[in-house]
């Protein structure tokens, strides 16, 4: 039986994989990580809306003469958020805001969960507005005040 020599030039690339995986490797963690930051951004983002849409219906649909509309519709943003992600929107505030007399917005604030530990300065905040028009019944006389 005949043995053949190995090539030179395949023992000159011995290892190179395992090179080429240690230099790749943090760039394939990386986006890795990346992605999986711009899910959880994204999510928060979600239960940020949803947390200032419901909040929004809890105000527009507040008496005008009601005084505590504010305080009823931030404990709704507040309890919606804890429902749905409370790890999701870290320091998650409602504030409330009434731009015109007829009209009420809730917005909530709070920062995504960081995911890149390298990047702690870095903060992904989020930001969600709704409100409009309070609701009411118009008379039938046409006049312009609610009942």
């Amino acid at each position: 039986m005949i043995r053949s020599r190995p090539r030179t030039h395949a023992r000159r690339e011995r290892g190179a994989t395992v090179v080429e995986l240690a230099l790749l490797m943090p760039v394939v963690l990386a986006v890795a990580l990346l992605v999986v930051q711009v899910a959880l951004w994204f999510h928060g983002r979600q239960v940020a809306e949803a947390a200032a849409r419901e909040g929004a219906r809890v105000a527009r649909s507040a008496p005008f003469d009601s005084g505590s509309w504010e305080e009823e519709a931030r404990n709704k943003a507040t309890d919606v958020i804890q429902a749905i992600g409370p790890r999701l929107l870290a320091n998650a505030t409602a504030t409330t805001s009434a731009r015109d007399p007829d009209q009420r917005w809730v917005t909530v604030t709070g920062s995504a969960v960081q995911v890149i530990p390298l990047l702690p300065e870095l903060t992904f905040t989020i930001t969600a507005t709704s409100g409009g028009p309070v609701e009411c019944f118009r008379p039938d006389n046409g006049g312009d005040d609610c009942e």
